[in-house]
């Protein structure tokens, strides 16, 4: 049996990326065959594709997330049967019609959520959820700043942050961007990061923010630091415009005995324990309908080129997912 896939032989643009048969993987010991209903797009695909981020060996299937129903289990896999439905994220190889993947990295999907919402909020739900739960404790009251607000996580953060009770400030590339993260839940939107400290001081009426979101990176980074409240925390998590460049960490006693951190979804949920309470805790939000996941796009899995030129060219908003 074949199924078929997305792999990259070499780094490089989209043109890399190949639709090609390849054999139907057994799972081995530990492990589980998932055929795929809805495959994730995330910008950590567009860094595997270029090699920012380096794969152990080619030809490598591009993709972290992805919902399915288990087709089969290998030896040692007790708390899944076939026919379950899952989802899971931060395991490369989701552009295929069917994988297989370790079975503690999956997660079962409650009723009521679908493959297609499941594939689009698992990575950026969970990435969501860790930031505005653990990595800065947001609580009512607090106004936080939220980079790329119109994004997948963006939005996410937007209204999550708001059913916590805090003030959001999105920051947006387009005013149709502002309109959307003021839609799902931001109070006030920045358009551009020009003149960003002097705007949150506008708004924050001198205060400034205790958290900084920063999913951007080196075009932002210190715009980021100047807009935030003595000890105030600088959560870099991603660098969709490029890394940030070394720092010279005596800046951030300089401007307010700040914290700097780079934090991972994986090592956020490299513990059973952790992966389970986080997606659970994501579950529980967009079933009662504090968060609402929009899929503003989809494609044909076998159209992954053009979804990767749609997101690196800033055309998309929300979340887009691959349908195999």
């Amino acid at each position: 049996m074949s199924s078929k896939a997305i792999r990259i032989h070499a780094y490089g643009g989209p043109e890399v990326m190949q639709w090609e048969d390849v054999p139907t993987p057994e799972p081995g010991p530990g492990e589980a065959l998932v055929h795929q209903g809805a495959v994730g797009l995330n910008y950590i695909d567009v860094y595997f594709r270029t090699g920012l981020y380096k794969s152990a060996a080619m030809p490598v299937t591009l993709g972290m997330e992805g919902a399915g129903t288990v087709k089969a289990v290998g030896p040692d896999v007790s708390d899944l049967k076939v026919g379950d439905r899952v989802a899971y994220a931060g395991a490369i190889g989701a552009y295929a019609t069917e994988r297989v993947i370790a079975a503690d990295k999956l997660v079962k999907l409650p009723d009521g959520i679908d493959f297609k919402t499941a594939a689009a909020m698992m990575l950026q739900g969970m990435t969501a959820q860790y930031l505005l739960r653990r990595t800065y404790r947001v609580k009512s009251g607090d106004t936080i700043l939220v980079h790329a607000a119109a994004g997948g996580v963006g939005l996410i953060l937007c209204q999550w942050a708001k059913h916590l009770g805090a003030t959001v400030i999105g920051v947006v590339s387009t005013e149709q961007k502002a309109e959307l993260a003021r839609a799902h839940g931001a109070a006030h939107t920045i358009i551009g990061h020009a003149n960003l400290p002097a705007e949150v001081k506008r708004i924050t009426g001198g205060g400034m923010v205790p958290v900084v979101y920063d999913s951007v990176g080196r075009d932002t980074f210190m715009p980021s630091l100047d807009s935030l409240a003595p000890l105030g925390t600088m959560v870099s998590y991603g660098n969709a415009s490029g890394p940030v460049p070394p720092v010279d960490i005596s800046i951030l006693a300089a401007k307010g005995s700040l914290f700097l951190t780079r934090p991972s979804l994986a090592t956020y949920t490299a513990k059973r324990a952790d992966l389970e309470a986080t997606a659970n805790d994501l579950f529980d939000v967009v079933r009662n309908g504090a968060v609402k996941i929009q899929v503003n796009q989809t494609f044909p899995l076998k159209d992954a080129g053009a979804a990767h030129t749609a997101l690196e060219s800033r055309k998309t908003t929300g979340s887009t997912v691959l349908l195999p």
